[in-house]
């Protein structure tokens, strides 16, 4: 194994349905894995962030049939067109994008299945029982909602089962149940966050039931490699994603077999509630009867809602990033959703409190505090950064403020509370605004004698400034380093890192200070939804 040292800090979101277009649900835990990843590379990390698309099963069949193309163009059409871009749309910094049609991923996946076959983790059997095509999966009587007559619903797509037959190939996943429950016993915080890590005990304590692991009615997925007649079921070969990405069961001397070596196991699955138990019962489960390393968390956040409900495509409630970050631009899309949420909860979406918290957090809090003092640089040193003079007690508890700032969103954002981590940074800004307030730097430079305490303000709100533009920047890279380039901290010859953003005095005095274009320039009110 690679030594801890040498390992990537290695995070996934879940592979995401090619039945239709991303909305900001999708974005919401792109981003929230895209802040995690860029916030450990700025801790001077190795980092690894894989995010993809899943393209096989009923699901994608179907839809692809209803627009009466081959299921593999609908795929290519729909990645090409709305799932790679939206990754740009919302700065997205991954590292690799998978597809489950891909060359390498079917292939490991084959290799693995044959090797549980081997193992003895595989055999043939027969199953009947309510499918939900939208989740994929079989459901059990008790998760099911009753409808019109004896119809029985997907309680998390409000459509009715279907009522499945078929003789498949099983996974004993039953073998596993007291493994799994030992496991998570020793290790509580690998299922996050707590809710998650008691529902998922309650069920293994309940009792598995082997799975179904292949489908014979349809053939839009993977070959079982020693039955023609049958395809890999889209959740064992999904689940298989986060391993074959980076190399899963090639030779160790291989650039592949050497990638795994050097990244797996994960230390985050991020993923929605809905697929909870995919990954903490079977994939995990997976993985043992292969005698791999499991992931070291998986994280279950909550859903985006719209009218009470999960925001759903089918359901006409899909937002699309797109219409958000046209009106408020990514950073502040960014900052929204990790600020506004807790994650982890459900939360639901409102146009009125995002437009609230653009105006008075960015565009009249951080926005307004770097305008104002790069108009006095301007107006009082010509551009150039003061020098500091002595501190004051003002000064002195806008730099120990400072250190506990750090402190706070470093350990918050470590622990995904990325809400507390952004209100740490907030609560600081609203510091530095107050300080203005109360040091009147345009009352100070009325007189000349006061040059000096003139520049220690300005020095002071600039420094602080250029620690803002460290802590912010996973959240909003662009905003971040246009502010980083504006207060002279390129021309100070510094590189954002947090290993170094709580040391006091580091913008060289004389850079120029850059009165730029606006950050977050004010907006109208929105129709609301």
């Amino acid at each position: 194994m690679a030594s801890k040292s040498d390992k990537a800090f290695y995070l996934t979101t879940p592979i995401y349905y090619v039945n239709d277009a991303p909305h900001i649900g999708h974005a919401y835990t792109t981003v929230a894995g895209d802040v995690m990843t860029r916030w450990h590379r700025l801790a001077g990390e190795k980092v690894w962030f894989l995010t993809g698309t899943d393209e096989h099963g009923q699901k994608v069949l179907r839809t692809a049939q209803a627009n009466n193309v081959a299921p593999q163009t609908w795929a290519d059409n729909l990645v090409r067109d709305a799932w790679l871009p939206v990754l740009q749309t919302i700065d997205a910094a991954n590292d690799d994008f998978i597809r489950t049609t891909q060359d390498r991923h079917t292939t490991r996946v084959q290799t693995f299945l044959t090797k549980l076959k081997d193992l003895g983790f595989i055999y043939e059997g027969s199953y009947e029982g309510p499918y939900c095509v939208g989740c994929e999966e079989f459901k059990l009587p008790g998760d099911l909602l009753s409808g019109e007559g004896d119809t029985q619903l997907c309680p998390i797509h409000s459509k009715p089962v279907e009522l499945v037959s078929e003789t498949n190939w099983f996974f004993k996943l039953s073998a596993f149940t007291e493994r799994l429950i030992s496991h998570y016993e020793k290790n509580p915080k690998a299922i996050r966050p707590e809710s998650a890590y008691n529902e998922v005990m309650s069920f293994l304590r309940s009792g598995l039931q082997d799975l179904s692991i292949s489908r014979s009615t349809f053939d839009w997925g993977i070959k079982v490699p020693w039955d023609d007649s049958q395809v890999v079921y889209v959740w064992f070969d999904a689940l298989l994603n986060y391993a074959t990405a980076v190399g899963l069961g090639d030779d160790p001397t291989s650039a592949g077999g050497q990638k795994f070596e050097d990244t797996w196991p994960a230390d985050v699955h991020l993923v929605g509630k809905d697929i909870l138990r995919f990954h903490a019962v079977i994939w995990p489960a997976m993985l043992m009867a292969g005698s791999l390393d499991l992931p070291g968390c998986v994280f279950a956040h909550g859903w985006l809602l719209v009218g009470g409900e999960k925001m759903s495509k089918s359901k006409l409630t899909g937002i699309s990033p797109e219409s958000i970050v046209n009106l408020i631009g990514s950073d502040a899309f960014r900052y929204y959703f990790m600020r506004a949420i807790i994650f982890g909860q459900d939360r639901s979406f409102s146009w009125e409190d995002l437009h609230a918290r653009y105006t008075s957090e960015l565009a009249n809090g951080l926005g307004n505090l770097a305008s104002r003092v790069q108009a006095m640089v301007g107006k009082y040193f010509d551009g150039k950064l003061p020098a500091a003079g002595a501190h004051t007690p003002a000064e002195t508890l806008i730099v120990e403020l400072l250190e506990k700032t750090v402190a706070t969103t470093d350990k918050a954002i470590r622990e995904f509370d990325f809400q507390t981590g952004i209100v740490s940074v907030k609560d600081f800004i609203d510091a530095v605004n107050l300080y203005v307030t109360e040091q009147e730097p345009w009352v100070v430079a009325k007189d000349e004698k006061n040059n000096e305490r003139l520049g220690t303000i300005l020095y002071t709100i600039c420094e602080a400034l250029r620690a803002i533009a460290v802590l912010y920047q996973p959240i909003m890279p662009k905003s971040m380093d246009l502010l980083w380039s504006q207060i002279g901290a390129v021309e100070s010859g510094l590189v954002q890192s947090l290993n170094e953003v709580g040391r006091w005095g580091q913008l060289k005095a004389g850079v120029t200070i850059t009165k730029g274009e606006t950050m977050f320039p004010r907006i109208e009110e929105p129709e609301t939804i």
